[in-house]
Formats: structure tokens, sequence, C-alpha cells
């Protein structure tokens, strides 16, 4: 649904479904080039990164590829309307005003999700409770009931975004966060986000063009990642297909199974020649991944060891190391500068010039005791961590290598 102003009011645009309009992807910390280059492949034009935010312009074709195959989005977000609001009573008239009966039913629920900055509106929770007020005051009116809240599983997400007194209302295409892939049948302490891996593994370059391996891969999100992106099985080829858009009015159901059908015809269409491993120190949580392969049917193209990871070997041939060590923070840890100093030594003693290392901490003071310098040094963040992913080129006689 398209918002334009007419004679100072704001009115609703039924679309054809072909006509391009703005869009918004929300990302993590430092994966917006990652993001925009996976945009720039499902046809989206116009495209700027942000803040953790990448907008870009395109039709439903587009916001339903983008939903089903990018594995560094965490919500596709469609602005449907603009206007301005010097105050709280000026931001409930120009809400009421909108045609919601043309984007809800009655019989629906809905949740507003706000971000509040500038002087005029200083409380988040209340300018989405203004706009909440609107909402179904006009449903009220208009037919006598009105659609629910419904914090936990809504219909429809709306986002509110207020700045100074420019007032932006998004609908959220995708329902669900899309790190929630719907593969993970089983997890261990601390797995790491799936959007997340995916950007880290997309950060190192690889092509699937040499062997991938996590020596602490836990419940194995990064060897499925790995695993997905070489089978190019779209991100969300698990999920079930769902996603909030199904939902809309406007929602086309032969255009998006046209769309899945495209991208699912490409599963196995690549011809990568690799191995994908992953080793853990724990046998139940490896146990774990191992339901997860079996589920998302990659366990044969995941080979798993069971060991300390300075037992274990990396595959022969060129390879490159991703992994996610404890931080200390929901994993303890004795003492975590000896463990990243055996990191260290195994990367020297078992790693050599055919293997290139990445690997993502929290931990700045442990690092140090990897005892090697990196070459690359990516800002990132683990949920509210501030992280560094750090590259890592190993060589004959790293050892010589010069210390952090």
């Amino acid at each position: 649904m398209i918002i334009q102003k007419q004679n100072g009011k704001v009115v609703p645009v039924k679309s054809s479904g072909r006509e391009k309009f703005k869009m918004v992807a929300k990302t993590m910390m430092g994966l917006e080039e990652i993001l925009a280059e996976e945009l720039r492949g499902c046809g989206a034009e116009n495209i700027e990164c942000g803040s953790r935010a990448v907008t870009f312009e395109g039709d439903m074709r587009v916001l339903y590829r983008a939903n089903y195959t990018c594995r560094t989005a965490l919500a596709i977000l469609k602005p449907f309307a603009e206007f301005e609001a010097n105050n709280e009573q000026q931001l409930y008239d120009q809400v009421y005003q909108i045609r919601w009966e043309k984007i809800l039913d009655v019989d629906c629920t809905f949740m507003i999700d706000s971000v509040t900055s500038g002087d005029i509106f200083t409380h988040s929770y209340y300018a989405a409770l203004k706009t909440k007020d609107a909402i179904v005051d006009r449903f009220r009116r208009n037919f006598g009931q009105r659609p629910t809240i419904d914090t936990e599983t809504p219909d429809y997400k709306f986002n509110l975004h207020i700045r100074d007194n420019q007032v932006t209302l998004l609908i959220n295409s995708s329902g669900d966060s899309l790190h929630k892939r719907g593969y993970r049948q089983a997890v261990g302490i601390a797995p790491i986000n799936e959007v997340l891996a995916a950007g880290l593994i997309k950060l190192t370059g690889w092509k699937c063009d040499t062997n991938f391996y996590d020596p602490m891969c836990g419940s194995g999100t990064l060897v499925i990642e790995a695993a997905m992106m070489a089978n190019n099985i779209p991100a969300q080829y698990y999920r079930g297909g769902k996603f909030a858009f199904k939902r809309w009015k406007e929602f086309n159901l032969g255009e998006w199974k046209s769309v899945k059908e495209q991208e699912d015809r490409k599963i196995g269409a690549g011809d990568y020649d690799c191995e994908i491993w992953g080793n853990d120190i724990d046998m139940q949580v490896l146990q774990q991944a191992e339901k997860n392969l079996e589920f998302t049917k990659l366990h044969k193209d995941v080979m798993l060891f069971c060991g300390s990871f300075e037992d274990q070997d990396p595959p022969e041939g060129k390879t490159l190391i991703v992994t996610n060590p404890p931080y200390g923070e929901r994993i303890k840890i004795e003492d975590l500068n000896a463990m990243y100093e055996q990191l260290g030594d195994t990367f020297k003693k078992k790693y050599g010039e055919n293997c290139e290392v990445w690997l993502i901490t929290s931990d700045f003071e442990a690092m140090k005791h990897i005892g090697l310098k990196p070459s690359k040094k990516i800002p990132l963040l683990n949920g509210q961590l501030d992280c560094r992913f750090l590259k890592f080129e190993l060589y004959e006689g790293s050892k010589k290598a010069s210390k952090l």
C-alpha cells in the first residue's frame, strides 16, 4: 500500500504490484555492504547503506526475493506513510487520517515498534501508544470493532520512526526476524545468530572454492550456513513459508510462487568442490549439530568430528577456517587467556600456508594472547557485545609472526 498526500491528507493509493517503491532492509552493524550486494542480486535499485540498514527500491517481486534469499537481512520493511508532526495531537490526527481499513481488517492483530529521537517526541512508548489509539479509534468509528494488539505473534508489525518532527510509518514484510531460518532443531548454550554467521562467511569473501572448517562448531550454525551457500539453498528455505507479506491484501500468490520456484531451481546447481568440516570437544552439543544437519538434509555435505581443536587437523588443501570461540560471557572458561594462546599455537603448528583463519571475539585482552598479528580487524556486534572479526594469514614459519 502506497500512501500519498492529497489536500493535506494522507490517503492510500492501490499498487499494481509491479510499481517500484522504497524499502528498508535491517541488518547487523558491519554487514551493511554485504547486504547491499545481496539486494543488488535480487534486482534492487537505488541502494544506499545506512547504519544497520540498507534502503533500496524495487517492486513486490524484489520484496519477495529479498525476504526469501538475503542471508544477512533481519527484516524487510516497506514505508507507507510520511508526514510531519510537531506535537502528540498532530501525530494522532495524521495517523487517524490513514485509511487503515485498506491495510488490515478488524479481526487482525497488530503491534507497533517505535523509535524516536529529538526534542519533540522523547518517549517512544508514548508515541507508539498515540499511534495505536488513532488506529483503533478509526476502526471503532467506522466499524464498531477494532483490531487487537498482540506483541507476541501479531498478524501485522508496524514500525514507527520519528526524528524531530519527521514521522515515517513502515510495515514489516518479514514477520519473525529473518535470522530464524527454521532449521534449528537443537541449540547449545551460546549459538551464534544465523544472520551474523552468514555475514561472517561472506565477509571472508569465500566463494565455495576452498574447504571450510569450524574447529569449535557448537550446534553447527556456521557449517550449516556454509553448506547452504555451497548448495545455493535460499536463506529461508527451511522457514516453512512463514512471512508477514502473505497476509497483506496486496499479496499476489502467483508472483510469490514464481519467485520461490525460480530460486529453488538453483538448489544444487553449483559445482562446488570442497569439504565442509565441523569439530567440537562436546559430544552432546555435536549431536545437536548432527540433528540440525539431518533436518536440513545436509548431513552428507558436512563432516563432524569430536575432539579438542588442538588435536584435530584441518582438511587437506586450501582451507578457510571461521570460528566463534568462547568469549567468557555465556560459556565460562577457567583461563580464557590460556585458551586463546592455545588457539594461536594450534594455528602456527597445524595450519600452514594453505589455511586462512578468521575468528570473532569480544574479549580484546584474551585475543592478544593468540600471538599472531591480524591482517584485518572488522568491528561487529554479537548481540550487545562489541566484537572484532579477525583475519590471520598463515604461512610456513608463522611462529616468527609478530605479536599483537
